[in-house]
């Protein structure tokens, strides 16, 4: 079967995600490059990158859509006592070549990795430019688990974790959630929803209303500086919230 895709060109434009096709579910364009401009452009747009390597770079925007509402994230009883006596240091912004190059090198069913060396390149740029962002979990000097994702507005889109012990990722997603809470942020976008997204809360909207409330929050006033706080600001949020 044969499908019929956009071609995006040297213009920093995407078609409405609204067009996106059906099988595969969110296909949306194909082409363009991993610039930061258009990246800011597509995740302003509810729509992100997602290829492996030797394809072309693709553009997504499925249906339905995974999102955690920061009010409905759930901690369970195991995770609350792990919280009250872990060895662990947690940072914002640390070390983030270094927690995409995990990722980036964890194994998949697959046996596959759809982020690839030009795409840690890109986001290594987004990060530099104040709008990726990571957060890190460390055992000692050892980097054990952390996440990364991309700040827009009140909304954080997240891309990926990794734990190297017990626990790590999640403590990495718990801090997150709570710096948010702190700063009055509303949500989380998981781009596809899983069965761990499921447990920690997330749940699946139509695009539609992903969409509106994407836009919704993106132009809503958030505090100045909320992606770009010096470190040690951050580590006092996250240590009174820990």
């Amino acid at each position: 079967m044969s499908i019929q895709l956009f071609r995006l060109d040297d213009a920093v434009n995407f078609p409405p995600p609204e067009l996106a096709l059906e099988e595969p579910n969110g296909l949306l364009a194909f082409g363009g490059d991993l610039s930061v401009e258009r990246l800011l452009r597509a995740y302003e747009n509810g729509i992100f990158p997602w290829f492996s390597e030797g394809e072309p770079l693709l553009w997504w925007s499925p249906d339905p859509r995974g999102i955690l509402y920061l009010e409905d994230y759930q901690v369970s009883k195991s995770f609350r006592k792990f919280l009250k006596k872990h060895p662990y240091r947690v940072t914002k912004n640390k070390a983030f070549a270094d927690v995409i190059k995990v990722c980036a090198s964890i194994p998949r069913d697959d046996k596959g990795t759809w982020i690839t060396e030009d795409m840690q390149q890109a986001y290594v740029r987004l990060h530099h430019a104040g709008f990726a962002h990571s957060i890190e979990v460390w055992e000692g000097s050892e980097l054990v688990g952390g996440l990364y994702g991309i700040g827009i507005g009140n909304v954080f889109c997240g891309e990926s974790m990794f734990h190297k012990r017990s626990n790590a990722s999640k403590l990495a997603f718990y801090h997150l959630v709570q710096y948010m809470k702190h700063f009055g942020c509303r949500f989380i976008d998981c781009q596809m929803q899983t069965d761990h997204l499921s447990s920690l809360g997330a749940v699946s909207i139509s695009r539609k209303d992903f969409l509106a409330q994407l836009r919704n929050e993106i132009t809503r006033d958030y505090p100045k500086g909320l992606w770009r706080q010096d470190l040690d600001v951050c580590n006092s949020v996250l240590a009174a919230v820990g």
